[in-house]
């Protein structure tokens, strides 16, 4: 069988990859001595992708929460819930839909070729019924119900809300209820089967395997064929925010806050790797727990222990944000965009980025040690047109300059404000 072997010597890393007829990606990231074992079965399609079509056919519009909706539904089969045939054979099945991406996967640490055909076979087979479909309406209108109460999920897509316009990121990975009422078992194949065609999908196992075997049941098991290049539409977002400052009340025990700003130059490949290793640096300097600005807010008593930032970069979006709970939402966030102000003229100095780099480096080589987090950083990184295991040389490669070249493009737009209170 022909694959190949990528060594990462600095990292202590093998990597294999195969390339299948049907032009599925599988790569197999072996741990030598780990137990445990992890394969993940993931297709390029997440919630921003309601618009599309397949080369040479008609554009298509579907209703926001399709996506996940498909997820769920994957899950059944005619036999049986696929949860209860995993736990059958000793293992942990599960699946997510993010903005991007859908992925069903297991782990286990015995049996691991069973469980790997059944993943294989059911997510090529879907089984979807007029009742069926109608039946999951109910079951995920009751999950859209409780995240519109889930304080830390409203704080976060209503930021979302304010920094976008137009694209779909900020629309409810799950949809609404008025949305998902609108989805029907038609509706739900044609998705399927523009989505889940081998060119746009990956498969990602790690654990103490052997190679041949791995792809030679992958060889033996896919049978789904390619339907064509998948043109994915979205909106033109302008630069601008949507609006500045939104607020929600719901039962919170103290107010919380989350502020951001929209990175508006897109990237991909390892520019997108090397920007979001640079913003983390950024945000870590900037407001990190061992910044001025984190110290003073701390002693003041703007912020607490919940306090946290992210720096979330994507082909076709792209954003940092932080927040927590506070008593004065509207005087932290005042602060805060002070500092980024301040950031901007300044820029970070070479003693903090030298010491910012080596332990987000260390933290990247700690991952390593994540059976899960490795099988998901793989096809995440694939679907950007990144290699994962390049993140190592990206570290070696980042330099002061790049960083605060990339403040200055980020840090200078304009910031947006979405406030939770208590009723």
């Amino acid at each position: 069988m022909n694959y190949r072997t990528t060594e990462y010597r600095k990292l202590g890393e093998t990597l294999h990859e195969y390339d299948h007829p049907s032009g599925l990606k599988v790569m197999l990231l072996k741990k030598p001595g780990y137990n445990k074992k992890t394969a993940m079965f993931g297709t390029h399609y997440g919630s921003i992708d309601n618009i599309f079509k397949v080369e040479g056919q008609r554009e298509i519009e579907v209703p926001d929460g399709i996506a996940h909706f498909l997820e769920h539904k994957l899950f059944e089969q005619e036999d049986g819930n696929m949860l209860d045939k995993f736990s059958k054979l000793g293992s942990s099945p599960n699946a997510f839909t993010s903005f991007n991406q859908t992925v069903y996967y297991f782990s286990c640490t015995d049996l691991f070729n069973e469980n790997f055909r059944m993943l294989l076979n059911y997510v090529q087979n879907p089984w979807l019924t007029d009742e069926n479909v109608e039946k999951e309406k109910g079951i995920i209108g009751q999950e859209i119900r409780m995240y519109e109460d889930n304080a830390d999920w409203r704080v976060f897509f209503n930021l979302l809300d304010c920094l976008y316009v137009k694209h779909p990121v900020k629309l409810e990975i799950a949809g609404s209820i008025e949305s998902i009422s609108k989805i029907n078992k038609e509706l739900l194949y044609d998705c399927y089967h523009t989505f889940y065609t081998p060119s746009n999908m990956v498969v990602t196992v790690v654990g103490d395997l052997d190679p041949d075997e791995v792809f030679s049941i992958v060889d033996n098991m896919i049978q789904f064929k390619d339907k064509g290049k998948v043109e994915k539409k979205y909106p033109d977002e302008p630069d601008a925010l949507n609006k500045d400052y939104k607020e929600q009340k719901l039962i919170v025990s103290m107010p919380l806050f989350y502020m951001g700003i929209k990175d508006n130059v897109r990237v991909t490949g390892m520019e997108l790797l090397r920007r979001r290793i640079a913003l983390g640096i950024a945000l870590a300097a900037s407001m990190g727990r061992s910044s001025e600005l984190y110290g003073g807010l701390y002693n003041e008593g703007l912020i607490n222990d919940s306090f946290r930032f992210e720096a979330s970069i994507d082909s076709e979006y792209g954003y940092v944000a932080c927040g927590g709970q506070s008593p004065d939402p509207k005087k932290t966030a005042d602060i805060i965009g002070k500092a980024m102000k301040d950031l901007v003229l300044k820029g970070i100095d070479q003693n903090s980025f030298d010491r910012i780099r080596k332990s987000h480096e260390g933290t990247f080589v700690r991952s390593l040690n994540s059976i899960d987090n490795i099988a998901r950083e793989l096809m995440e990184s694939h679907f950007n047109g990144v290699r994962f295991l390049e993140v190592g040389r990206a570290f070696e490669e980042m330099n002061l300059d790049y960083t605060n070249k990339v403040i200055q493009e980020v840090f200078r737009n304009p910031a947006a404000l979405s406030v939770v209170n208590p009723q």
